[in-house]
């Protein structure tokens, strides 16, 4: 392990957070996308896995892409990750035609404290949940599925730069900089 490298993780949920903070010596904060709380221009790299498509607007996937292009030091990069509309040949079978923005079923399993899984740490919401016989929960989560090129318009829209994308795995994929 390099230890000239400080690793930040960040997350909305406090409970997600305190389960990241068990693998030190990294760090993880609570924190919104929307308002990073890092100084402008201060980090490397950034990476964003499934945040954005949870995000209900246009302008708050863009202001999000933004906010972490702000953190970025001038030569610094970012990988982003969001849910393809493109996805015909998975389970889901979403592809061109189908509505981008759906409500996707997540169950949480029931409590399971004696076992250590850590899923007891996870927040309830405050949403709505149907729960199960076996004392699961289903939540609706928002997700805005992205179609081919929308992230990297994103990108320009919000000051970037895209300098490569591609596809993998139901996922759109882009790694972008900031403007020079």
């Amino acid at each position: 392990m390099n230890k000239d490298v400080f690793i930040i993780g960040s997350d909305r949920s406090t409970n997600l957070v305190k389960i990241a903070s068990r693998h030190q010596p990294h760090s993880s904060i609570v924190a919104d996308t929307l308002q990073l709380p890092h100084k402008p221009r201060s980090f490397d790299f950034a990476i964003s896995i499934a945040v954005i498509h949870h995000l209900s607007t246009p302008a708050r996937r863009i202001d999000a892409v933004r906010s972490i292009l702000d953190v970025l030091k001038a030569n610094g990069k970012s990988l982003i990750y969001v849910w393809a509309l493109e996805q015909k040949g998975s389970r889901r079978g979403w592809d061109e035609g189908c509505e981008q923005d759906v409500l996707v079923p997540w169950v949480m399993k029931g409590q399971q404290k004696s076992q250590g899984s850590g899923v007891e740490d996870v927040e309830d919401t405050g949403s709505s949940a149907k729960a199960g016989d076996d004392g699961s929960r289903t939540f609706q989560r928002y997700y805005h599925l992205y179609r081919k090129g929308e992230l990297e318009e994103d990108v320009v829209r919000a000051g970037g730069v895209v300098l490569e994308a591609g596809y993998e795995r139901d996922n759109w994929w882009a790694i972008v900089a900031p403007k020079t």
